[in-house]
């Protein structure tokens, strides 16, 4: 998977995506933000990685912690990474946290691609996981989201991994997997 690029943009799609050249191979890569960057600066991008049967898509964020954050809205059912990578097109990553923090189903709403019944599913998947510490600005929480991303590929369903929001996970996202795949096994 990829993981991060770094390199020159060479041009911006009217998709939103840019084509970043990174010594001399170009990726498309979904940029998470409304202004795109620059034609010809430099760019570093941490990348989200989608597999599709018929394509490879990247999303690229400015910090790790957008890409917690995008992984935890694609937790929600019903949430793709178009209607995820809208969201943060639309809102900061703070503000759309607060709003799901404090049930404003309507603020959510307000983001294109997404209704009534899909922002009261996100507020209610999410609340209590994305708190922003007032000082970084960032989710707290972005090892439980990793192991969550993680265990979604391998294949576990929504229910089980929601088993483990009551145990305690290790700081470190290998051995937070180690724990949440021994707990998963024994249930």
């Amino acid at each position: 998977m990829i993981g991060f690029v770094s390199g020159r943009v060479l041009a911006n799609l009217p998709s939103g995506a840019s084509i970043i050249d990174v010594n001399g191979v170009g990726y498309e890569v979904q940029v998470a933000t409304n202004q795109p960057p620059s034609v010809d600066s430099s760019v570093d991008l941490v990348v989200y990685t989608v597999v599709r049967a018929d394509a490879i898509v990247l999303y690229g964020f400015d910090t790790f912690e957008e890409r917690a954050f995008f992984a935890q809205l694609l937790a929600t059912p019903g949430v793709g990474p178009a209607t995820a990578l809208a969201a943060l097109r639309t809102m900061p990553m703070a503000v759309l946290a607060e709003a799901i923090e404090s049930g404003d189903h309507k603020a959510i709403a307000s983001i294109p691609g997404i209704g009534t019944k899909t922002a009261n599913r996100i507020v209610l998947e999410l609340a209590g996981k994305v708190v922003l510490d007032a000082d970084a600005r960032t989710p707290q929480n972005s090892v439980a989201g990793s192991v969550e991303e993680a265990l979604r590929r391998l294949g576990y369903g929504s229910a089980e991994i929601r088993e483990l929001h009551d145990i305690e996970l290790p700081d470190d996202e290998s051995a937070a997997l180690r724990v949440a795949l021994g707990y998963l096994g024994r249930s």
